[in-house]
Parts: C-alpha cells; sequence; structure tokens
C-alpha cells in the first residue's frame, strides 16, 4: 500500500535530506583529515593515523556515494548514523553537567529526524534489479 504510493526520484532530482547528508560526510571526513594534519590531539596524544584515515575515507566515500543517489551510501551511512544516535544516547547516561547533557540531546535530535527522512528517501532510490539467472 504504502510502496505503491512512492514514486522513484525523477531525472536530476536530490532530496533535501540526501544532500544534508553527504554534506554531513563529507564535512566530517575531511573535517578529521585536516584536524589530524594539524596536529589535534585526544586526551593529550596524536590519534592512530590508521583509524583517522580510515574513518575519513570512509566518510569521504559515502559522501559521494550519496551525492550520486547510491542505495548502498545512504544505507551505510543510515547505518553510522543509528550508530552515532546510540553513541550518543549513552553519553547522555554520563552527563554530569548542563552541556553534557544538551549536546548529546541536540545529536541524538538531529540525527534521529536526518534518520527519519532518510527512510522515505532510500525507498525512493531504486535498489540495481538482479537480473541474473
Amino acid at each position: 500500500m504504502v510502496r505503491e504510493a512512492l514514486h522513484p526520484l525523477a531525472a536530476g532530482e536530490r532530496p533535501l535530506a540526501v544532500t544534508i547528508g553527504a554534506l554531513i560526510a563529507g564535512l566530517t571526513g575531511a573535517g578529521n583529515l585536516i584536524a589530524w594534519a594539524a596536529g589535534a590531539k585526544v586526551a593529550g596524544k596524536p590519534p592512530a593515523a590508521g583509524g583517522i584515515i580510515l574513518f575519513s575515507l570512509i566518510m569521504l566515500v559515502c559522501a559521494g556515494g550519496m551525492w550520486r543517489l547510491r542505495y548502498w551510501a545512504v544505507l551505510g551511512f543510515e547505518a553510522l548514523l543509528a550508530i552515532i544516535v546510540l553513541l550518543f544516547t549513552l553519553l547522555l547516561t554520563r552527563a554530569s553537567n548542563l552541556l553534557g547533557f544538551l549536546i548529546p540531546i541536540l545529536v541524538i535530535s538531529a540525527g534521529g529526524l536526518l534518520f527519519y527522512k532518510l527512510i522515505r528517501t532510500l525507498s525512493r532510490i531504486q535498489m540495481p534489479r538482479y537480473t541474473g539467472r
């Protein structure tokens, strides 16, 4: 019933949720690389290069795939978004001041809203059909 009401994306159509997700992924990937190259430290120590480069590469590939409206990229970004929302929910349990309470609430709310908006968009992006056999 609901599926029949959905229409595939028109040529050149890019939903706002996908654009926002692609920008967030691109800025996160590039921002991590820039901060690492500038010598940013976590808990007084420089983070491991492998982890920073791998995460940044994943986010940049995801951003490019979402910009090109690839099903796998939107699905992967949603999985990462769900993990981030869950991690910030855990951080919320350890909040010891107002800022420690407000930041997780903001991330959970914005991430949850983007996740919700991407679900409908994901259903409109046509996954490639299997033609084998």
